[in-house]
């Protein structure tokens, strides 16, 4: 049909006003996906790699993506995991986002590259301009290492550093922003200048983050270990009706604590101060109580207190670890004791309010592996947690997070809370496929999440846990649940190891191995296996009782077993949530 004649200086009736608004918004919309499908492909290509271990680097990785598209680059994001040296040297332009593990470890999904990236075999990548993010906790010795090593690799490897290195402690989020601000217009600059329309729809992020949580109702706190157990295990339930927010299972969820008033008030006491004292805090004037209480970290000391501490009082035993850098010994020297009982271990050092500030860390969230399914409970997340208390030189600790939910918080009382993805963590999209889940302890919270899942998706899968505790009378959390899950068929196989039940003990990885046919069996269908829990220990010991199931149910070498395990780490078939 012919379009009617219409002067531009003409009085438009409605039916011509909506005429023409439809025309020139159908043209503009034509003209922007044209650019988009044709502009798009002759754009610089930006890869943005990230290693992370709880979602934060791969979600600074987006937000570089972002960027990128608004400078018309076309940004290529990808997990470590999955990338080939090979693929890697043939990148030009490359952004590094990886936090560090543990003490000075790559994250999981980054080993692999980083193990041929290190290799004497690693080919050269003179072509590549790069720049790195680095992420970490300076309360740790071998801080930001992982970014460190990559940033020095690349450039060993013939690599041009575009951009200076950025470390970032807890607070990592205004100098990653600026760093994404700095970096991206340098990857972008000499490069043709095209529109780049981003014609994909994109979720938006959630206005709920660190800076910005949540107000949630804690609906739910309930203990789960028997009253007699050496333990304090809690379910709780928090409210977030009305938030718009959601989770998948296999999220976690970040609770802003704040600081117990009786450690505070002890706190305020060891310094001589009456706590109404008012000091500058992020631009503002705060009572040092409320500053104590909310916004610094008073239980873990920092490493700047404990040299401070050390040069003040002259103590010849805390000034010779520190300057031996032995870890070890440092470590020992500090198990069980926190600021508070530093500060009683030298009554004579004497710090101004302002001063004892400046040699605090700010009080940081805490993550917690959910423990229910998201489409199961789209109203309410629950957390199994904990609690952290202890006695150490003559006076009760406690944990700063696990303690401020069993104790302060309150049933009905508000919980400051936002959410962390971790989208490897997720239960299979194939319904069929078995899941293997080893989690003891608290490490069972995101399985209940993932059965909860495959309930309610109504999945044929086979679902396999290893569970275990100290003992079975007083630390067999939601048995009631597990042994229905049992009976209903859901839970196709369920392997128990309570440690002290016996004389000898048993742990779940001693229940790999004595199942390793099996298990080998499942894997070869396709399974999935999960680890979550203890990093230090635990993981390490069913990662190595995983690599024996796999050498002698496999009929496998020892490196043939390694390259078994590295290529269900590839295929996201081995996933850990370790803490």
């Amino acid at each position: 049909m012919k379009a009617p004649f219409i002067p531009l200086n003409a009085p438009y009736s409605d039916t011509q006003r909506a005429w023409l608004s439809g025309f020139f918004a159908g043209m503009h919309s034509h003209m922007l996906h044209s650019a988009g499908s044709v502009n798009q492909a002759d754009a610089r290509i930006l890869h943005i790699l990230f290693g992370s271990q709880t979602g934060n680097s791969e979600s600074l990785a987006n937000d570089a993506a972002a960027s990128a598209k608004s400078h018309g680059l076309r940004p290529i994001v990808k997990s470590m995991d999955e990338v080939e040296i090979g693929q890697l040297a043939k990148m030009e332009y490359l952004l590094i986002i990886t936090s560090t593990y543990g003490e000075g470890a790559m994250p999981d999904n980054a080993e692999m590259l980083w193990e041929a990236a290190s290799g004497s075999d690693a080919p050269r990548m003179e072509n590549l301009k790069y720049s790195v993010l680095a992420l970490g906790d300076t309360s740790y010795d071998l801080f930001c290492q992982a970014g460190i090593d990559w940033d020095k690799r690349l450039e060993e490897l013939g690599g041009k550093r575009l951009f200076e290195r950025v470390d970032c402690d807890v607070d990592f989020e205004a100098p990653a922003e600026k760093w994404i601000s700095e970096v991206v217009p340098l990857m972008a600059e000499g490069a043709a200048t095209v529109a780049v329309i981003d014609t994909e729809n994109h979720a938006g992020k959630s206005t709920y983050n660190r800076k910005n949580p949540f107000p949630a109702k804690l609906s739910v706190n309930r203990i789960l270990t028997a009253l007699d157990s050496s333990k304090e295990t809690r379910h709780y339930e928090i409210s977030i009706a009305g938030s718009g927010l959601s989770y998948e299972a296999g999220d976690a969820m970040c609770v802003i604590p704040t600081n117990c008033p009786e450690l505070v008030a002890d706190i305020l006491k060891a310094l001589g101060c009456a706590g109404d004292e008012e000091e500058p805090v992020n631009g503002e004037l705060m009572k040092l109580s409320e500053a104590l209480r909310t916004q610094f970290e008073i239980k873990l000391p920092s490493k700047e207190l404990l040299e401070e501490l050390a040069k003040r009082s002259g103590d010849q035993e805390l000034n010779a670890l520190l300057s031996a850098g032995n870890k070890d010994k440092l470590n020992d020297y500090l198990w069980g004791r926190d600021t508070l009982d530093l500060l009683l271990q030298f009554p004579a050092v004497e710090f101004s309010a302002a001063e004892f500030l400046r040699l605090l860390k700010p009080l940081q969230h805490r993550a917690y592996s959910i423990s229910s399914s998201g489409k199961k409970y789209p109203d309410s997340v629950h957390l199994t947690v904990a609690s952290v208390r202890y006695q150490a030189h003559d006076r009760q600790h406690k944990g700063v997070c696990s303690t401020y939910l069993a104790d302060l918080a309150g049933e009905g009382g508000e919980v400051k809370i936002f959410f962390t993805p971790n989208n490897n963590f997720r239960v299979p999209n194939d319904d069929s496929l078995p899941m293997i889940m080893v989690g003891p302890g608290t490490g069972i919270a995101p399985f209940r999440a993932f059965l909860q899942e495959r309930e309610f998706r109504n999945a044929s899968g086979k679902n396999w846990l290893f569970f275990g505790d100290r003992n079975a009378a007083t630390d067999f959390i939601y048995r009631d649940e597990i042994e229905a899950m049992r009976a209903s068929g859901l839970l196709t196989r369920l392997d128990l190891a309570f440690s002290r039940d016996q004389a000898e003990k048993i742990y779940v990885q001693d229940r790999m191995l004595e199942h390793g046919a099996e298990l080998y069996a499942w894997l070869e269908q396709g399974g999935y296996f999960f680890v979550c829990g203890d990093a230090y220990r635990m993981a390490k010991d069913v990662d190595q009782a995983l690599h024996d199931v796999v050498r002698l149910h496999g009929n496998k070498t020892v490196t043939q077993a390694v390259d078994y395990v590295n290529q269900l780490k590839k295929d996201k078939r081995y996933v850990r949530d370790v803490y």
